[in-house]
């Protein structure tokens, strides 16, 4: 299916990690054609905290994963977050076969996170309100497809009950001008995507695409959660280059 990313440019080719400043100072003043953030409560149920949890996972969907990345790579306490699929099997986990819509696969992060520093409840904060619009159906943005949804795969019945809880709370407190359309299943598994698709805002920012639909996210978390925002991304180590 054609999307706005296959006319933007050619995909992969890492351009160094020199360029991380840049990308950060064209996020805080480049182009600003992505929707604005919407400020938003937080949970009124939180997750029980195990204290004996170094690290916490759990994988979300919210259109283009380039961008999703991008925003948790710069939220203190996350360790890592991977650019993958999600929804249906391995066999079909690849780019080229996801980007038909036919796969059942969504584009996903993986967000690994530690609890003690960031909780669950201020990650689905931060999905809601800066990474990605819940009320669009498959779709995001100038992407279309079920490829694109907005999707939490649950690690745990914890997750998926403290998620469904938040949705309804934002429901309920008409929190958007449309119905949030995200939903909630438990993850089947998870499969990192390509190399060259990960770290791809930060280490691509001369890609119209990234200028114009995944900046203004990063800036929309810098202002809607600045004791959260983390300038350096923690970008992902990617095995065998890019």
């Amino acid at each position: 299916m054609l999307n706005a990313r296959s006319i933007a440019g050619p995909l992969g080719g890492a351009v160094g990690v020199a360029l991380v400043v840049g990308a950060f100072a064209l996020m805080l003043g480049g182009a600003r054609s992505a929707e604005p953030a919407v400020a938003l409560p937080a949970p009124a149920l939180g997750e029980a905290a195990d204290s004996a949890a170094a690290e916490e996972k759990v994988v979300l969907a919210g259109g283009c994963f380039w961008g999703v990345q991008a925003v948790f790579q710069h939220v203190k306490g996350v360790k890592e977050v991977v650019s993958g699929y999600a929804g249906s099997d391995k066999e079909t986990a690849a780019y080229e076969q996801v980007s038909s819509g036919r796969t059942g696969h969504a584009e996903s992060v993986e967000v690994t996170f530690d609890p003690h520093v960031v909780s669950y409840g201020t990650i689905l904060q931060i999905y809601f309100s800066v990474a990605h619009n819940p009320t669009e159906f498959n779709r995001q943005g100038p992407d279309s497809g079920s490829q694109y949804r907005s999707e939490i795969f649950a690690e745990s019945d914890a997750q998926k009950r403290v998620a469904e809880a938040y949705i309804a709370q934002l429901a309920g407190a008409k929190a958007f001008s449309a119905p949030i359309v995200t939903r909630v299943e438990p993850l089947r598994g998870f499969y990192p995507a390509e190399a060259y698709h990960q770290n791809y805002a930060t280490l691509n920012p001369e890609n119209g695409y990234i200028a114009s639909n995944d900046a203004p996210k990063v800036e929309n978390l810098w202002k809607l959660f600045p004791d959260a925002f983390r300038q350096k991304p923690k970008l992902v180590a990617v095995a065998g280059g890019d």
